[in-house]
């Protein structure tokens, strides 16, 4: 009678007389893999998935091959099917976790690019901010203190200097507004109260409020509609668009240049053409017109008469942001003897 010891010390002596020759077969198939995975490894990862788990699979068909001595019995052929059949299950897994494995690096390595991207803008806005709010604090407490003093004691000259101090703390007024609109729009927290806005009195305004401005500058503004639509959208915000774009127009037209806003209708939204009389914008700049503090080359940054910038950068990141949260869209291209920024709304349901 055979003992049960008497058994496994069998099986275990088959087994050590068997595991040289499946390592010998099996092995080069697995070491085979490893070069092909490190030749694919620019490739997919889902290729690179149903490699990894084809190599297995097939080293051990390889290994019972070698071992069996190519003796096609039922019990080769049965083990045969069932590496066939974890083969046809594992690699269109395989497959499918690859895919999704990469559409997830995919998804968080643009994340983290458009955090990169955020942390960047913020810089550069919280640089260019502490820049240009320098410029009018120094100027307002130097006055101050020169008027304190009584440095300045002339009834004309101190009427001049609570005049500057009043343009710099305006100044100062609207940069403050401009960064509390820019972080509403990129936090979300922009709540739009909708109704029927009539284009004509939305660009009315605008040109009327930068008359005086385009007035000193000696810039002329002209306006043209082929129609005159009405849009779903929000008055203030609209109007805030429209005046940031004309100020934004005549801040880099020269003198004696024209400012011209088209309005129209194209294929169920309302179009507004605002064009200018800059000079044109490098083509490679034309993608960054809309990010914040993007001021573009020195040629196109126009300066106060203190040295300056005259603009903070934020009105036309301002505009896109109003624009895309009424679901229209703005865009610039050089049109003429400058560039035309242009805003398409959704028509009002008529």
């Amino acid at each position: 009678m055979v003992t049960s010891g008497e058994s496994l010390q069998e099986m275990l002596e088959h087994i050590l007389h068997i595991l040289p020759f499946a390592l010998a077969f099996a092995v080069p198939v697995a070491l085979l893999g490893a070069l092909l995975l490190h030749l694919l490894r620019n490739r997919s990862l889902a290729t690179t998935m149903t490699v990894l788990v084809l190599i297995p699979v097939l080293a051990m068909v390889v290994g019972v091959l070698g071992i069996s001595g190519f003796m096609f019995t039922r019990t080769l052929t049965t083990m045969l099917l069932v590496c066939l059949l974890v083969a046809l299950v594992t690699v269109p897994a395989a497959l499918l976790l690859g895919r999704a494995i990469a559409k997830r690096s995919v998804w968080e390595r643009e994340a983290r690019e458009r955090e990169r991207a955020a942390e960047s803008s913020r810089r550069e806005l919280v640089a260019w901010i502490s820049h240009d709010l320098r410029s009018p604090l120094a100027g307002i407490r130097a006055m101050g203190e020169a008027l304190a003093d009584g440095v300045v004691s002339q009834p004309q000259e101190v009427a001049d200097y609570a005049h500057r101090i009043s343009g710099e703390a305006t100044r100062l007024s609207g940069m403050v507004d401009d960064l509390f609109e820019l972080s509403r729009i990129t936090s979300g927290a922009l709540q739009l109260t909708m109704s029927e806005v009539p284009l004509q009195e939305v660009v009315s305004d605008a040109l009327g409020g930068q008359q005086q401005v385009a007035h000193r500058k000696r810039v002329r503004l002209h306006a043209n509609a082929s129609s005159w639509p009405v849009v779903l959208g929000s008055d203030p915000e609209l109007g805030r668009v429209m005046r940031n774009l004309v100020a934004n127009a005549i801040r880099h037209t020269p003198p004696d240049g024209t400012v011209a806003v088209q309005v129209g209708e194209d294929r169920g939204h309302a179009v507004i053409a605002v064009d200018d009389a800059c000079g044109g914008i490098p083509e490679h700049e034309l993608e960054r017109v809309f990010d914040v503090a993007f001021r573009g080359t020195a040629a196109r940054t126009p300066v106060r008469e203190d040295g300056a910038p005259a603009s903070t950068g934020l009105g036309l990141a301002i505009a896109k942001g109003l624009v895309e949260a009424h679901r229209g869209n703005i865009d610039v291209h050089n049109h003429g003897p400058g560039c035309r920024f242009e805003v398409r709304l959704p028509l009002a349901a008529g």
